[in-house]
């Protein structure tokens, strides 16, 4: 019996070290693991994955591929895993003026690549301090004492830090929310070309175009609708190839006249209209320009006589209102023409009969 009871005791022994060898065979498993681990990062820090190829690509005439990589601050050599490229893309904008923007990617194992845009001088803001070139994304170029010809002026934007190399900024929220529509719109939309903008008063911005009209765009807000509704007003076959104002009434109507005491034609900023706590206009009787207005009137017939069709001069008032909508016999409505009994709707034409 005591041979049995020695026997059972062992037994129970035995399985306690097996447990404590499974234990201990388990740390020692994660301890290699981890070591393995360690060692392979250490590795892949300093042996692995060093840079041997930069590539620069972008259409770019003022810096060579070596002034865009040295600006970046990549090295060849340099480990692949350690590149931050957010941080080699703001270098390379701050360092070189006349690049928009860098986009740095990595080529795994070894290998860098580089795109870059250069700059394209897109707009003129006039300010007390002078002039500045800017490019399409709002990057200032330079502070120049002259408008460079064939782009847009901006006036009354005000710029807080008006240095080469930053990006323009204004200190009226309200300025920069229109601004920053503006030039998306600018950027994309195609048409009729913009010559100029007043935003002195930030609840009456007036816009200028190339053809020679005025659109009275009202408040800061919704830019970019704004002034596509206006290109859709002067787009339309009723409109094309007239010169007049147009006039936002609330938030989605655009007026069209020929005669509707037009703001002064935009060159220097003039003292902007009164306007109430909404930013409509308070009484702008009075703000009639006579020679603007004779000049439309005459532009206006003449193309009437030279193309065989009536046009009514400004002293007829003539007048469309635009507003998803078309007013005064002929109505516009996303993509619907409707003239007394004639119809457009989608690209279909019919005419009851």
């Amino acid at each position: 019996m005591k041979d049995v009871e020695k026997t059972n005791v062992e037994r129970q022994n035995s399985k306690k070290r097996m447990r404590r060898r499974k234990r201990m065979m388990n740390v020692y498993v994660l301890v290699v693991v981890l070591l393995v681990l360690t060692a392979m990062i250490t590795i892949s820090y300093t042996f692995l994955f060093n840079i041997h190829e930069i590539r620069v690509s972008g259409a770019s005439n003022m810096y060579t591929a070596q002034e865009i990589v040295e600006a970046s601050g990549i090295k060849e050599g340099d480990n692949l895993m350690r590149l931050d490229p957010r941080k080699a893309e703001q270098a390379i904008l701050d360092k070189l003026l006349y690049v928009e923007s860098a986009d740095i990617g990595k080529d795994w194992p070894s290998s860098v690549q580089i795109t870059v845009t250069p700059c394209i001088p897109a707009y003129n803001v006039n300010y007390e301090g002078g002039t500045l070139l800017l490019s399409k994304k709002g990057k200032i170029l330079a502070d120049n004492g002259f408008i460079t010809e064939g782009l847009p002026v901006i006036y009354g934007y005000e710029p807080a830090d008006p240095v080469a190399g930053k990006p323009i900024r204004t200190e009226n929220e309200h300025k920069d929310e229109a601004f920053t529509e503006l030039i998306s719109s600018l950027g994309s939309n195609e048409g009729i070309e913009i010559s100029a903008v007043d935003m002195t008063d930030e609840f009456n911005i007036v816009v200028s175009y190339s053809n020679g009209s005025i659109f009275r765009m009202g408040t800061y807000s919704d830019v970019e609708y704004k002034l596509s509704l206006a290109q859709t007003v002067m787009n339309d076959e009723s409109v094309n190839g007239r010169k007049g104002y147009l006039t936002m009434i609330g938030s989605n109507q655009c007026s069209f006249r020929m005669s509707n005491d037009p703001a002064d034609v935009i060159g220097e900023p003039t003292t902007a209209a009164a306007t109430d706590v909404n930013g409509q206009p308070v009484d702008v009787q009075g703000e009639t320009n006579a020679e603007q207005q004779q000049m439309f009137s005459e532009y206006n017939n003449s193309q009437g006589e030279d193309g065989g069709e009536e046009y009514y001069g400004g002293d007829e008032d003539w007048e469309y209102s635009f507003d998803d909508d078309y007013y005064d016999e002929e109505y516009y409505d996303d993509g619907q023409y409707y003239e007394e009994e004639q119809y457009y709707d989608d690209g279909q034409y019919y005419e009851e009969y």
